[in-house]
């Protein structure tokens, strides 16, 4: 048991689904084979969750090192201890928005100290997240400040499709001016090392997206894909990587799925994620590429609507969790084998 990797799961906004699609996930004895689960959350809130979701039971822990990683018995390091009118399913407010960052602070600071071997989170509130005091874009963004990185690329990944993305949260009237370079390059570069080293893809093919219909069509539709785009798909080429574009958008995902490219970079947000949740709506995985620690998680919101009404489909946690354990086994070898 204990030679499996630890895994971290952040509860989220305590008003959201994630409390019942961690619970949801853990009756799963298939988790259990591949990694030890560890909710990083507020004990009281599973309590009061796992009325409707099966019989759980709970063990309070202080550190990782605690963990009994038994199917059926949930090991959980309470973060916080709200008062019962902060966790009312469906109602977001300041002090949960509190509580989902303490989560995520906490399963970093396990991780920078090598108590765990990835973290996953569950879906939080960004703008309750900026009321409670943080004022970050999301996880990512976070994630970034907590680790100190400077290179960071958010990738979405369902079972035939995989997408990084230049630009991530931000008004579609800004994606141009965001768009540098600099930025794409380091975008597709970020995005080969990990199909080599967390997919072990050798010699990988990817693709990129052009930002404008037909990719410009060699300026018509505008000049970004030919003066900025193609030009650091040439400087990759150069370096030795394996990457062909820009392509047109709406062409270049059929392609990818097909089997023809490992990857596509997409331009901005909503360019890779409608054709990633078309195809995976319930189980893509959202992986946050340059880190010095793993992290996957949920592609989905809180989803406040259904919470606590025990619908919520546990899919794409589930993915996420089988994903970060994943990657770590395999940097796990790597490391062995050097």
């Amino acid at each position: 048991m204990h030679d499996l990797p630890l895994i971290t799961i952040t509860m989220g906004d305590p008003a959201g689904i994630g409390p019942e699609i961690i619970l949801k996930t853990l009756l799963r004895d298939d988790i259990y084979k591949v990694c030890s689960p560890i909710v990083l959350g507020d004990i009281d809130v599973l309590k009061m969750v796992s009325k409707k979701i099966g019989s759980l039971s709970f063990n309070v822990i202080a550190t990782p090192s605690q963990v009994t990683g038994n199917p059926g018995l949930v090991d959980v390091i309470s973060v916080s201890n709200l008062k019962r009118d902060s966790f009312i399913p469906g109602q977001p407010t300041v002090d949960g928005g509190k509580a989902m960052v303490d989560y995520i602070v906490k399963a970093v600071d396990l991780d920078k100290d090598d108590q765990v071997s990835a973290m996953v989170t569950c879906p939080i509130n960004k703008e309750l997240m900026h009321r409670a005091g943080y004022r970050f874009d999301g996880h990512t963004e976070l994630l970034a400040k907590l680790t100190n990185t400077k290179d960071y690329v958010m990738m979405l990944v369902g079972n035939r499709l995989r997408v990084s993305l230049v630009t991530i949260h931000c008004a579609l009237r800004e994606v141009p001016q965001r768009l540098n370079k600099g930025l794409i390059l380091k975008t597709i570069k970020i995005t080969y090392r990990a199909l080599e080293e967390d997919f072990a893809i050798k010699r990988p093919h990817v693709a990129v997206a052009g930002l404008n219909p037909h990719a410009g069509e060699a300026g018509l539709f505008g000049l970004e894909d030919k003066e900025i785009i193609r030009p650091a798909v040439e400087e990759a080429k150069d370096d030795g990587l394996l990457v062909d574009g820009p392509f047109p958008p709406d062409t270049i995902f059929y392609h990818a799925i097909n089997g023809k490219f490992d990857a596509v970079v997409a331009m901005y947000h909503d360019q890779g994620l409608i054709p990633v949740k078309l195809l995976n709506f319930s189980d893509s995985v959202n992986i946050t590429l340059g880190l010095p620690i793993i992290r996957t998680s949920v592609d989905h919101g809180t989803a406040y609507d259904i919470a606590g009404k025990g619908v919520a489909d546990p899919s794409s946690l589930i993915a996420a969790i089988k994903m970060a354990t994943r990657i770590a086994s395999g940097r796990l070898k790597a490391q062995t084998k050097g």
